[in-house]
């Protein structure tokens, strides 16, 4: 089964593109956004207008409550159910978001560890976070080397895994295979500059729609720093602004600030995978990147169809 995979950091404009071309192509998008699966977090995680669901199907968005939580084992076994059905229907899967963790389960593979410890990561959790990330570094560097110091989630979890099985986690993971399907991936990337002023814009304009409103009603709701969804970049940042503890010009930097941090880290991560087809998307529309996306895939399908005593 063919998949159209649409990945890169984010900022370049990945849901609008997918859009694009599953109007072009017939296909139906599933979103690999880390914080797009949250009820609540419409602001926050930029998620596609109902009135653009509407015109395209889109799956797995809004289906975890605001305090639960969601990983990528059960984003692969979604994925892998997901796909059969839009196949069947005649229609295209194309699967569109930035969340490594979630496209790494997919593409690259997914082990099935421990389950969780909740004594042991509290554990953890109550440790220094430096002194945890050398404890990675002494028992699996291989790890270390992929994980930010500041991500303590994944250095709990690669923790979590070694102390369970007395193995590093970067050896399982390697372990791990793909999901059986044909996947064709594109990544989008832009000019730095412009990519900045891009997620500055964004930041900007997601403030003028109410973001600090939503995130006050998320509070409100039960959300705390202990949910999976607390840790989206612009709801830390606007619990310390609701706290008092930021100025709303300091609340609009950090934003920026981490936002900008998350798009390099996850730039790195996408450039390990050698089989991306990455796409200059630098003073493009999404229409034009789409249509450039549907050529390739054009050419892609005629090579495939070409018999080898037909040359290149």
């Amino acid at each position: 089964m063919r998949v159209v995979v649409i990945l890169g950091p984010t900022g370049v404009g990945k849901s609008a593109v997918a859009v694009e071309l599953a109007l072009r192509i017939g296909g139906e998008v599933i979103s690999a956004d880390s914080r797009a699966f949250f009820r609540g977090l419409d602001i926050v995680a930029d998620k596609p207008s109902v009135q653009v669901r509407e015109r395209v199907p889109h799956h797995l968005i809004d289906i975890i409550e605001i305090t639960g939580s969601y990983d990528a084992m059960a984003f692969r076994e979604d994925v892998s159910r997901l796909v059969p059905e839009i196949t069947e229907r005649g229609r295209v899967p194309i699967i569109a978001g930035g969340g490594t963790l979630y496209l790494g389960a997919i593409l690259r593979g997914i082990f099935t560890g421990p389950s969780a410890d909740p004594e042991f990561r509290a554990r953890l959790h109550a440790r220094p976070l430096s002194e945890l990330y050398a404890e990675l570094e002494r028992v699996d560097p291989a790890a270390a080397a992929r994980i930010h110091p500041n991500d303590r989630l994944r250095i709990v979890r690669a923790l979590e895994v070694y102390a369970a099985t007395g193995r590093p986690i970067s050896a399982l993971q390697q372990e791990a295979e793909p999901l059986p399907f044909d996947f064709t991936v594109f990544g989008l990337r832009m000019e730095r500059e412009q990519h900045r002023g891009a997620i500055t814009a964004r930041v900007d304009r997601m403030l003028g729609e109410g973001l600090i409103d939503e995130v006050r009603r998320l509070r409100e709701r039960g959300l705390t720093p202990r949910h999976q969804a607390y840790r989206t970049i612009g709801v830390r940042e606007t619990f310390a602004y609701l706290n008092g503890e930021l100025s709303y010009d300091e609340l609009r930097a950090r934003i920026v600030r981490n936002t900008w941090s998350l798009a390099r880290r996850q730039l790195a991560w996408f450039r390990r995978d050698h089989g991306v087809k990455w796409i200059d998307v630098t003073g493009k529309s999404a229409t034009m990147v789409a249509e450039t996306i549907s050529t390739e895939m054009e050419k892609d399908e005629e090579g495939s169809q070409r018999s080898p005593d037909q040359g290149a």
